[in-house]
Parts: structure tokens; sequence; C-alpha cells
């Protein structure tokens, strides 16, 4: 009896793998992609739920002085997520899942 085995696959997820954990750092706007937003809030994509929100947020500078306590009240109202760092792992999961998967 022989067995005919397909490694691609393996090998592709083993590179997949790979690729991740040689990233550096992921963006906010790779993380809060489109998909993600929309599934987790009535938003089409970060975007929009950043310029309906309460703040003013024109620069990287605007977006890290908002308090904390206020910007985890608003995701909490407006996302499928209790605060800010709860939404921000959870789209990591996501990230890194598709990430492994791609190309599968």
């Amino acid at each position: 009896m022989t067995i005919k085995s397909d490694f691609s696959g393996l090998k592709k997820l083993s590179k997949n793998l790979e690729d991740l954990g040689n990233k550096k750092s992921v963006t906010l706007n790779e993380l809060m992609n489109d998909s993600f937003v929309s599934s987790h809030s009535k938003y089409k994509n970060f975007d929009e739920l950043l310029s309906s929100s309460p703040f003013t947020v024109e620069t990287v500078e605007d977006f890290k002085a908002i308090p904390d306590d206020e910007w985890d009240s608003y995701i909490s109202q407006n996302t499928d997520y209790g605060s800010w760092r709860e939404m921000q792992v959870k789209a990591f999961e996501c990230y890194a899942k598709e990430q492994i998967e791609k190309d599968l």
C-alpha cells in the first residue's frame, strides 16, 4: 500500500507562521480593517467609527490625546467590545488567524 502525501499545505502553513513571527509591527489600519470593524460595529470602517466619535482626530497625536476612559466608553457603546484594549486584542487574533491561513 502506497500513501501519497501532499505537504504543500503544511509547507505553506509553516511559511505563514514564519512570516508572522518575523513581522516586527502591525499597523492600526491592518488590525482595524474594514471587515473587522464592520463585523463588530455599525460602521463600515475605522475612519467612520472615529469620525462618528465626539473626538476631533486629524493626527496620530490627536488620537493618542483622547483620554483612555472616554475612548473605552465610546468603544463600549459603539462596538461589540467593552474596551479599546479588548477590541485591539480581538483584532490581532483575527489578523493573526488570517495571516496564518493565507493561501491555504
